[in-house]
């Protein structure tokens, strides 16, 4: 931005000097080199000064800020996501009042958060899902052994487990995460 503004009161010199355009552009190109305004710029900026223009700063603009990636967006970002982890970025967008894309961009950035599913893995049993897996076969068997008839009305499979609760969906199992999330 230094550059930019450096540039500009370059150009306003040059016009009071009653340089051409394109001698100003080249003498830009020379002092700048890579960090030099492009050709547009320079001819806008030049064509300004020459019809009167003084300032060298950008003019204030109407309308909403370039970005709304600000500390007040996060923190109300932040504070929705305290409140429950499970929501998704649409949601969110929706209770905060912001696009969904700026608040994808807070939650992957500056909150630094992703995603986590739950999923079970049957190697990683604890001891009391494993004592409750033996338990419930011990029951299965003592079905079968006092009702002969009780297996025609079970429904087996490889590696059948048995929940004593209807578990969630992947999707619905799924709540944002940081680093230091457990």
């Amino acid at each position: 931005m230094q550059h930019s503004v450096d540039q500009r009161y370059a150009i306003k010199f040059c016009v009071k000097l009653e340089k051409s355009a394109t001698e100003t552009l080249a003498m830009i190109q020379k002092a700048y080199r890579k960090d030099a305004l492009s050709k547009a710029q320079v001819f806008r900026w030049h064509k300004a000064f020459r019809e009167g223009r003084e300032d060298v700063e950008d003019k204030q603009r109407i309308g909403r800020p370039s970005t709304s990636h600000t500390s007040d967006n996060v923190a109300m970002v932040k504070a929705v996501f305290d409140s429950d982890r499970r929501l998704s970025v649409r949601l969110i967008a929706d209770q905060v009042g912001l696009p969904k894309s700026i608040v994808h961009e807070i939650v992957m950035t500056e909150l630094q958060m992703w995603k986590v599913c739950a999923k079970l893995v049957p190697k990683v049993l604890t001891d009391e899902q494993k004592e409750n897996r033996v338990s419930i076969s011990h029951e299965l068997l003592d079905c079968v052994r006092g009702d002969p008839d009780f297996l025609e009305q079970v429904i087996t499979g490889d590696e059948t487990w048995v929940f004593e609760y209807d578990p969630e969906t992947k999707r619905q199992s799924s709540e944002w995460h940081t680093t230091e999330s457990p």
